[in-house]
């Protein structure tokens, strides 16, 4: 009976939510994408109904702007969705698990554990919590992942919601339902800034609409009350401002530093050296004129017969010296130590397989 391959997404041990066989991937709480396309398109279909329409009788019948005010609407609707999706559905920089922790980094504890089979003792693996690796000529420690059974990237941190390590973590964002990483930074930032954009043109056509109105009833409450999807788009409008357009001035003021909202709020007030802080103009043109990075994991790919059996390819860090933070005393001796627990470990592999082979024989008599 021939056994069906699984691909990568379907294997997955993260908790995220695929769609279309892999092509698209979200967050667990993907849910709130929906309502943050309904926060978007309810008021934009209300105001080319209603105030547009307004505006438009109101204006000469030979103005542009007639048909101008509400394709311009429909025109930034459409790109802040598109913003949003590509937000949302895309790999935010997920770095790909090791099926076991990194062999050629093992450090073992000289504590001795119990080898319940034939009483043995043998020494225990262990792994340094933290590592040192320089970056532009400055230490920087980076920590080791249980759940991912690898040293984390430099800027890289392990989101708790999508249980993944993502590169360059900025935040988890529950209003777009994925996690902001080196992948989709950019394209978040032009959607939380183009939706400040969008409620700054809604707001000031729904008071020019009223503008209109006054002039024809004099009274501002009688505008008011002739076209109240006017007040309510404003206070609507008014109230997400503050909201989009802070985030905006926020990021602005990262991106100018180079910095993530992760840091930010880490290790903001500990007044540490930003290592990679490049200046304000070569920062922003590393967020919006760099290439994005090609995905690490291809999420449609068969997986492997071998990975369920040999350690999957580890990350690696490009141009950086690698320096491990250990607890050893000198380093000659660390590797003398080690190497005679490797030699123990192969006398000891030796005498297993000598028993094996007298059980074996004990048998077939």
């Amino acid at each position: 009976m021939a056994t069906t391959r699984q691909r990568v997404y379907q294997a997955w041990k993260g908790r995220n939510i695929f769609l279309l066989k892999g092509r698209l991937i979200f967050g667990p709480d993907a849910r709130s994408v929906a309502i943050t396309v309904l926060l978007i398109l309810i008021p934009s279909v209300i105001f080319c109904t209603s105030v547009a329409r307004n505006l438009a009788d109101e204006l000469p019948p030979t103005s542009c702007l007639r048909y101008a005010i509400p394709a311009a609407a429909i025109l930034f609707t459409i790109y802040v969705l598109v913003l949003l999706f590509l937000t949302s559905s895309r790999d935010p920089g997920i770095v790909p698990r090791n099926s076991h922790p990194p062999e050629d980094e093992s450090f073992y504890d000289p504590s001795v554990r119990i080898d319940a089979n034939n009483g043995r003792q043998t020494p225990t693996p262990r792994l340094p919590r933290t590592k040192e690796v320089l970056v532009n000529g400055l230490p920087v420690k980076v920590k080791y992942c249980e759940t991912c059974m690898l040293y984390r990237p430099p800027r890289c941190s392990h989101c708790s919601v999508c249980d993944n390590c993502v590169e360059r973590f900025d935040h988890h964002c529950p209003w777009v339902g994925q996690c902001i990483g080196v992948r989709n930074y950019r394209h978040f930032f032009l959607f939380v800034s183009s939706s400040a954009f969008l409620c700054i043109y809604v707001f000031a056509m729904s008071a020019w609409n009223i503008k209109f109105l006054m002039d024809q009833h004099v009274y501002l409450w009688r505008a008011m009350r002739e076209s109240p999807a006017s007040v309510v788009l404003m206070i609507y409008c008014f109230i997400f401002l503050w909201f989009v357009g802070g985030l905006t001035c926020f990021h602005l003021y990262l991106i100018s530093r180079n910095q993530t909202t992760y840091e930010n709020f880490r290790y903001g007030a500990l007044n540490r050296v930003n290592v990679y802080n490049k200046g304000c103009l070569r920062n922003f043109l590393e967020v919006f004129c760099s290439k994005t990075k090609p995905s690490r994991i291809n999420f449609r790919a068969y997986v492997q017969e071998e990975q369920t059996q040999q350690q999957q390819q580890q990350y690696c860090f490009p141009a950086m010296q690698v320096r491990e933070a250990a607890n050893r005393e000198n380093g000659d001796g660390g590797d003398d130590r080690r190497v005679k627990v490797e030699d123990n470990l192969e006398i000891d592999k030796d005498f297993m397989k000598i028993s094996e082979r007298h059980i074996a024989i004990e048998d077939g008599v």
